[in-house]
């Protein structure tokens, strides 16, 4: 089964997740960091406090690459294109800006709190 690991005390990344994660073309598991663990997944407290993970037929995915292929992982053809687009350079480069900002910016994001500011 494939699994996203999101921070579990940011009330977007849990919106997000839960979003996302309830919507694909097979079932994943949707995890918390903090619930989650990592050590059988070859991941860190530490790692999983910084980025998004997607597990996906056992492949790590992190970040803006995690995010394309939950996009993939979508029953919806929009969310779906998407994630293969964003997937092909340069969009993927530029995905990487995109995700930081939206990853140090997410406690202004709807859904976000205080709890989402990254330390």
């Amino acid at each position: 089964m494939d699994v996203l690991i999101f921070d579990g005390d940011c009330g977007f990344c849990t919106s997000t997740a839960n979003y996302f994660g309830s919507r694909t073309r097979s079932e994943i598991q949707t995890v918390a960091w903090q619930l989650a663990d990592l050590a059988p997944i070859g991941l860190t407290a530490e790692q999983t406090a910084k980025r998004v993970y997607f597990i996906q037929a056992g492949q790590t995915y992190a970040a803006e690459k995690a995010i394309a292929k939950l996009l993939v992982a979508q029953r919806n053809i929009f969310y779906r294109s998407l994630g293969f687009v964003i997937q092909i350079p340069p969009l993927i480069w530029l995905a990487k800006p995109g995700y930081w900002l939206v990853a140090r910016y997410r406690h202004k994001l709807p859904g976000g709190t205080p709890a989402c500011k990254m330390q």
